[in-house]
């Protein structure tokens, strides 16, 4: 079960997966996953974890409530 805080992409990735998104898939800058009409941008940190505070924002575009991400 992932905390809600800073999480690695790969992490992110997984978790998203198992939320029944599909990906990544590569085009343009940056890769991104698809559930249905849902098309969310996955950000590609080199070195650090994905923050809180942009986290937050992936689990709102993705429709993903706080309590629903870590029940995983």
């Amino acid at each position: 079960m992932p905390r809600f805080g800073p999480i690695k992409q790969k992490e992110l990735v997984r978790c998203l997966r198992l939320h029944g998104f599909e990906g990544p898939y590569f085009g343009g800058k940056h890769p991104f996953m698809v559930k249905g009409d849902l098309t969310i941008t996955i950000p590609n940190p080199h070195k650090d974890d994905i923050g809180k505070e942009l986290l937050s924002r992936i689990l709102r575009q993705a429709k993903i409530s706080r309590e629903e991400w870590e029940k995983i």
